[in-house]
């Protein structure tokens, strides 16, 4: 048995991929999402990241059936678009405290097991759009947004007991929310991105497990597009 992994949002999309990706390298992996479903070979767990007990409780979970997580990637992520006049408090609140929120539980939660290991990765999955911003999503940006600060933070704060916290800022990646998109919608997307298409998840997950890896065990506090060059690294 390789690490003990978790994954938060990975029952599809990326996040799947992700988990699939810790799986084929050998690691133990527990999936936490709200259905609870998760790819074969990875242990499934029902968890809401907006509730402080259900992350402690998934971490528990996890930890009882393959020992302390020494890799933690969060991943879930809600949208609630709409423009800025007609954005409620709730449209606001619900997706910072599950995109940002969230992150900071799992953040919070794994480094208590990192820190007695005295080594530890943690991954934070953001979006190009917390970088570059986008119109009606002014609350899914500013949650994005917040996690470069929320990884360079703790990257300073728990550095030296060998913990590193980084972010992958993903573009537009071929997944069910892309496919919902109009021809039109799309046509405009890919005219943005220096390598005209998408990105496949797998190129996604490539990235994650490459900075769980040792080989980037020296890169922290870092955001890591995933964008095709939409961004240029902003």
């Amino acid at each position: 048995m390789g690490r003990s992994v978790l994954v938060t949002g990975g029952s599809r999309g990326i996040g799947r991929a992700i988990a699939e990706a810790f799986l084929e390298l050998g690691d133990a992996v527990a999936v936490a999402s709200r259905s609870g479903e998760a790819p074969p070979g990875a242990l499934g767990i029902a968890c809401d990241t907006s509730l402080t007990a259900d992350v402690d409780a998934a971490f528990a979970t996890a930890e009882e059936a393959h020992g302390p997580v020494t890799v933690a990637v969060a991943n879930a992520g809600v949208t609630r678009d709409t423009l800025l006049l007609r954005m409620s408090d709730e449209d606001f609140a619900a997706v910072l405290d599950t995109n940002l929120g969230g992150a900071f539980r799992v953040a919070r939660r794994a480094a208590k097991s990192m820190l007695r290991a005295k080594q530890g990765r943690i991954v934070l999955v953001g979006s190009v759009v917390g970088l570059m911003g986008s119109p009606g999503q002014v609350n899914y940006a500013a949650s994005k947004a917040g996690l470069v600060g929320m990884a360079r933070s703790i990257a300073r704060e728990l550095g030296s007991r060998g913990i590193t916290a980084n972010v992958v800022a993903p573009g537009f990646v071929d997944t069910e929310m892309t496919a919902e998109l109009g021809e039109e919608r799309k046509a405009e997307i890919l005219a943005g991105v220096p390598l005209g298409r998408y990105a496949t998840p797998q190129e996604v997950s490539g990235v994650v497990t490459w900075l769980a890896s040792e080989a980037a065990g020296y890169v922290t506090g870092a955001v890591i597009p995933v964008d095709g060059g939409l961004g240029m690294g902003h």
